[in-house]
């Protein structure tokens, strides 16, 4: 059962989770204005351009969709292999191996367009396995599904949680104080409510900061990513990761 005291008692990972957040609105909106205004973090208007690519007859667009699912994919199954391998090992900091996996990806892009000479395509394809190793380092918080790298899914939970919430008002309004059990359920649905609302603002936050930063810098800005996902994996090795938390989080 969701304890009351949820934010504080998961607190490291919330605040993992929010980070993790806010660096992937970085990468998306800058890997969107660097390189063929393409966004990597999140599949779904990526497979609406494949679709229309498929139709206009476009192979860069085809092309480009293509790498960009193949890769999130690539990088999502190395991720969630990794946390099963440790899972299997009873090693629990494996959050650290697969940002730090993340990190390289992004460096490499960053270091692309300070000389390196890389292919468009090419770091496409290392942003959208980064964002894909992302999406599998984090995926719950306690019985919460969590996911860092696209908001769809938590914005649809939070209008759930507003149904919830805005119904035990009404019963209170209604029938007058609610009984512990509902009182205790209402209080647990705010905080997940809290949580959920601060993944979307860290999202808008990642993808302002990000668009702030890169008509400054340009790809540069990733360096800026590469240090905070340094913080998360920080936290790691104090408050690792629930490698079961994880597990059965995946497998919902």
């Amino acid at each position: 059962m969701l304890s009351t005291n949820f934010l504080r008692h998961h607190l490291p990972k919330v605040i993992a989770a929010l980070v993790l957040t806010f660096v992937s609105g970085v990468v998306d909106i800058v890997g969107y204005l660097g390189i063929l205004h393409y966004f990597t973090a999140h599949l779904t208007g990526t497979t609406v351009e494949l679709g229309r690519g498929f139709v206009e007859r476009a192979p860069a667009d085809i092309y480009a969709a293509l790498t960009i699912v193949a890769a999130f994919v690539a990088g999502s199954v190395l991720g969630r292999a990794l946390i099963e391998a440790a899972s299997r090992h009873k090693y629990r900091r494996v959050a650290s191996f697969t940002l730090a996996i993340e990190a390289i990806l992004l460096a490499v892009v960053g270091g692309s367009h300070a000389g390196l000479g890389t292919s468009p395509y090419v770091e496409l394809a290392l942003l959208a396995a980064a964002m894909g190793i992302q999406t599998a380092t984090l995926t719950g918080i306690g019985p919460l599904t969590v996911h860092t790298t696209f908001v769809t899914g938590m914005v649809n939970k939070a209008a759930q949680l507003i149904s919830r919430v805005g119904f035990r008002v009404y019963d209170r309004w209604r029938w007058g104080a609610l009984n512990a059990e509902a009182r205790n359920s209402q209080q647990k649905d705010k905080q997940m409510l809290a949580l959920l609302i601060g993944v979307w603002v860290l999202y808008v936050a990642g993808a302002a900061a990000g668009t702030w930063a890169f008509l400054r810098w340009e790809m540069r800005v990733l360096l800026f990513a590469i240090a905070l996902l340094g913080v998360v994996l920080a936290t790691d090795q104090i408050w690792p990761l629930s490698i079961e938390e994880e597990k059965e989080q995946s497998e919902r």
